[in-house]
Formats: structure tokens, C-alpha cells, sequence
């Protein structure tokens, strides 16, 4: 996997803007939310949502044979911009506690409401396996 990064253009932080991959088995992540295995929310708050939905991301991924850095792309739907302002270094460090310094391509869209409720947040992942015997 390779991070994509035009001429003259300045390193983003947190994020990749393209990877490019050479294809092995692609695994594409449903939306998770902040709720645990029991689909039951702990908390209302962004930061712990955030962080249980990460987490989700990395269990499906891992019943697929995955792990974190087989991410290359993320797309963050999130309900609470001011939240999500005002957090963004708690996000970042649950981040690296779970990712490292892995930093695919990432998306954040800020919609008015998701499905499930009290969610805050919904993690939708790609990701890129390698092949068997690589």
C-alpha cells in the first residue's frame, strides 16, 4: 500500500489523500456505530462513540483475517461538528491507540442525524488484504 501524494502539495495531517493499492482480497466494512457487541449505546458522548465504533471497524475487519493497517480508506459520518472540533485531540489519541500511525484515506461528513440513536458517529471502512502466500 502506497500513500498517494502530489508534487508540491503539503503533507495532510491525520489522513492520506489517495493509497494505492495492489489488489489482494478487498473487504468493504458496513457503517459502525459506538454501540457494543450487544448494539446497546454505553454512552451519548462523542469521544467514547467514537472510539467503540473504531473498535468495531477492527473486529469485523479482523474476522475477515485483517488488521489495522489493511485500511485504506474511511469515511466518518459524524452528527456533532462542534463535538468533533472541540475533540479532536482525544480523537487523535484513540486513534493512534488503535491504529498506530496508519492514516488511509479518510472522508469526514457531517450529517444531521443517523439512523440508530443516540449515535454521534458511524465508521465506514474499505479495506485491502493480502493475498494468500504474499
Amino acid at each position: 500500500m502506497n500513500t498517494l501524494l502530489p508534487e508540491g502539495w503539503a503533507a495532510p495531517k491525520g489522513y492520506a489523500n489517495g493509497v494505492e493499492v495492489d489488489a489482494g482480497r478487498i473487504v468493504f466494512l458496513a457503517g459502525q456505530v459506538g454501540w457494543n457487541a450487544d448494539q446497546i449505546f454505553e454512552s451519548d458522548q462523542l469521544v467514547p462513540q467514537f472510539e467503540q465504533a473504531l473498535q468495531n471497524v477492527l473486529a469485523v475487519l479482523a474476522a475477515a483475517g485483517g488488521q489495522p493497517q489493511h485500511i485504506c480508506r474511511i469515511t466518518a459520518f459524524c452528527c456533532d461538528k462542534p463535538a468533533y472540533l472541540a475533540a479532536r485531540r482525544e480523537l487523535g489519541a484513540i486513534w493512534r491507540k488503535h491504529m498506530g500511525t496508519h492514516y488511509p484515506a479518510m472522508s469526514m461528513i457531517f450529517v444531521t442525524d443517523l439512523l440508530d440513536d443516540p449515535g454521534k458517529i458511524e465508521l465506514e471502512a474499505t479495506a485491502v488484504l493480502p493475498r494468500p502466500g504474499a
